[in-house]
């Protein structure tokens, strides 16, 4: 955000969240992105619809929306931190648009494993609008390197 702007047109994050620290890479590129831990294990990440994810009708752009439920949905399978994995599939149905300035969350489950692919069911929104539904298949394709002790 610039700081050009005043005190009363500054985004507050809700309570709860806090920023996801991404350095490198694409998530770098299309956030900022926040992340909530529920008391229950569950979690939310959400990011606020800027003008650099917006499409010529200044709603969020569908392939916007598709990278947030990619790294929203795989979180589902990201407590297995000592694999590496990918994206095998995505089926989405839009319900509805986010607009310029929506708070946009998502969620997701892991609802089975099969060897060493997960199916997961997502749920992306805004307010009380539903923004998208629908399900990712994740493939484990490896062991990440175990950080080296000190």
């Amino acid at each position: 955000m610039s700081d050009d702007l005043l005190d009363e047109e500054k985004f507050v994050v809700p309570d709860g969240y806090q920023l996801m620290q991404w350095s490198r890479g694409f998530g770098r590129t299309i956030g900022p992105f926040y992340e909530k831990t529920e008391k229950d294990g569950g979690f939310k990440r959400a990011f606020l619809v800027e003008e650099h994810h917006t499409n010529g009708a200044r709603n969020c752009h569908g392939g916007m929306l598709m990278a947030f439920a990619d790294t929203v949905w795989g979180h589902s399978i990201s407590s297995r931190r000592t694999h590496w994995w990918v994206t095998v599939r995505m089926l989405t149905d839009f319900i509805s648009a986010a607009h310029l300035g929506d708070w946009v969350e998502g969620t997701s489950e892991l609802v089975s494993t099969e060897g060493d692919l997960y199916t997961v069911k997502g749920h992306i929104w805004t307010g009380d609008r539903t923004i998208m539904t629908g399900t990712g298949i994740f493939k484990s394709i490896g062991p990440r390197a175990q950080p080296k002790a000190r």
